[in-house]
């Protein structure tokens, strides 16, 4: 697969797409005042207990508190307690010791948030998702560090392999190398990336994020909450961090600092893709050039059209996201179950590319075209968990109900990227109103009436072709009234250009006239 990044940097932020064989399937924006990402980590200040949620409010600095439930503190959470509040002891390595906190109780899982936090303490957090609407973010008690094959966990010994790498002897090779190869008192989580990576590739991406957890505790001494301990790396890095593999083949930047970034980046994780970063500087608009705002415009909207004809309505409401699917005019058969079918495999490719696409999290509900055939239900809830592979987030997919419904859960950890695609009518300005004719007509001759007293002679009128046809309607005609009231010949003209209320005068000398 032919994967290409294109950076667009402006003003307000900098907007990145990811094309698939030129196919827009991701589009990330990033605001120069975010003030949070996701993976950021703050010393926090625990300021209420919710004894009916089981849950904590924390204050990290935002405007609404950061919402901490039980489920999302660490087993090790007093470790972390006590570590966040104590000073950091080292190994003769450099490696932080964790084993004086390591002698503090796990927690239960059916526990109660205000036996863990009862005098409010201090404590770090990791931002699990943004700000959405009127709530604060979402925050964890498991830090995790992410880097390019591994994840780095302190407070624990595991060492765990992303279930994606299906070879059980590949599992094991990995497992067998991040066991000989990590620090104590550190888990590690095996990413999908690792596959057929080598020990040196996984010993320096280890090394890079004990370093990074080095650089929190560094942060955390003498701070008072609430404050940020370390910022998640810019969207875009952490986007190539997360996408970088064999089939990228192209990154375009608009922005030198950007484009200086991101090179210094894969000469650093892949000194072999290094080439694939360019720099724009052609001066076109570097969305334009690579066909991305035509996409943008077309996918965003609450209609999206498919190639058959066929098109998506896509609605959002308080509780959850629903897409209806609807046939096209074109037919692959004159059966009809096949036509039903093949609609709906062409509407699920979709469906897969617009959630990636607009972030949708939460829950789908997705109307399929009917069908009658099990087989074919099958057929289309397989294709749909074929087509959602490539999604990062995490996702769960129903088979289709009998009443022709697919449900889907798909993880939200950000506002879902919204983009207006409509446009302001210039006529009606937005309201979807326009003046009545009959109106109009009075509007008209008023000034029409002004201009004669003012002495001006071979008046012509301009108008829009169907404003033209309504005042030549008739025997007489309302032009052929206002000639004869006025003494003399009023032309009527008429122009497509102009908005269906738009009207302009103009002398014998063709020169318009301004109206005051």
């Amino acid at each position: 697969m032919n994967k290409e990044l294109i950076i667009n940097a402006a003003p307000s932020g900098v907007e990145i797409a990811l094309l698939e064989n030129k196919h827009l399937v991701e589009f990330h924006q990033e605001s120069h005042n975010a003030s949070f990402t996701v993976g950021d980590l703050y010393l926090g200040k625990v300021k209420k207990i919710v004894p009916g949620m089981n849950a904590a409010f924390v204050d990290v600095g935002f405007e609404k508190d950061g919402f901490l439930h039980y489920t999302d503190l660490s087993p090790y959470i007093r470790s972390l307690v006590k570590f966040t509040r104590e000073n950091i002891q080292y190994n003769q390595e450099g490696i932080p010791d964790f084993s004086q906190f390591k002698n503090e109780p796990e927690i239960v899982k059916t526990g109660k948030i205000a036996e863990v936090f009862n005098a409010k303490p201090s404590v770090l957090v990791q931002i699990l998702k943004e700000p959405i609407a009127a709530k604060g973010p979402r925050l964890s008690c498991e830090i995790s560090l992410p880097g390019r094959f591994v994840v780095v966990t302190p407070f624990n010994d595991i060492v765990a392999v992303s279930r994606k790498i299906h070879s059980s002897d590949e599992r094991k090779r990995l497992h067998k190398i991040v066991e000989a190869i990590k620090p104590k008192n550190l888990g590690v989580i095996v990413r999908t990336a690792a596959e057929g990576k080598n020990t040196a590739e996984l010993h320096d991406d280890i090394n890079h994020l004990v370093a990074t957890w080095k650089e929190i505790q560094k942060n955390l001494k003498n701070a008072n909450p609430p404050v940020k301990i370390l910022g998640e790396k810019d969207k875009t890095t952490s986007i190539l961090r997360d996408l970088l593999n064999a089939d990228f083949n192209r990154i375009v930047v608009n922005d030198k600092n950007i484009y200086q970034d991101a090179r210094a980046y894969i000469q650093k994780v892949a000194p072999d893709k290094a080439d694939i970063v360019s720099y724009h500087q052609n001066g076109s608009p570097i969305f334009d050039i690579f066909g991305i705002t035509k996409q943008v415009k077309a996918s965003f909207g609450k209609t999206v059209t498919l190639a058959s004809g066929a098109y998506l309505v896509i609605e959002h409401t308080e509780a959850l996201h629903v897409i209806d699917v609807n046939s096209g005019y074109k037919s692959v058969s004159a059966n009809q179950e096949e036509n039903a079918l093949q609609t709906n495999l062409e509407a699920a490719a979709e469906i897969a590319r617009q959630l990636r696409l607009r972030d949708i999290g939460g829950i789908i509900v997705v109307d399929f075209i009917d069908m009658k055939l099990p087989d074919n239900k099958r057929k289309l809830a397989e294709a749909m968990e074929q087509f959602m592979k490539a999604d990062r987030a995490k996702h769960s997919i129903l088979p289709i109900s009998k009443f022709g419904l697919m449900q889907i859960t798909r993880q939200r950890m950000r506002p879902e990227v919204t983009i207006n695609t409509q446009e302001i009518c210039p006529g009606c300005g937005g309201s979807g109103k326009v003046s009545s004719s009959l109106i109009l007509e009075d509007e008209i001759e008023k000034n029409l009436n002004y201009l004669i007293m003012q002495k001006h002679r071979g008046l012509s009128l301009v108008v829009h072709p169907i404003m033209e046809a309504y005042l030549r309607k008739g025997l007489p005609s309302r032009r052929m009234k206002w000639s004869w009231k006025y003494k003399q010949k009023i032309n009527v003209k008429s122009d497509s250009n102009y908005q269906l209320t738009e009207y302009r005068f103009f002398d014998a000398n063709e020169e318009e006239i301004k109206m005051m």
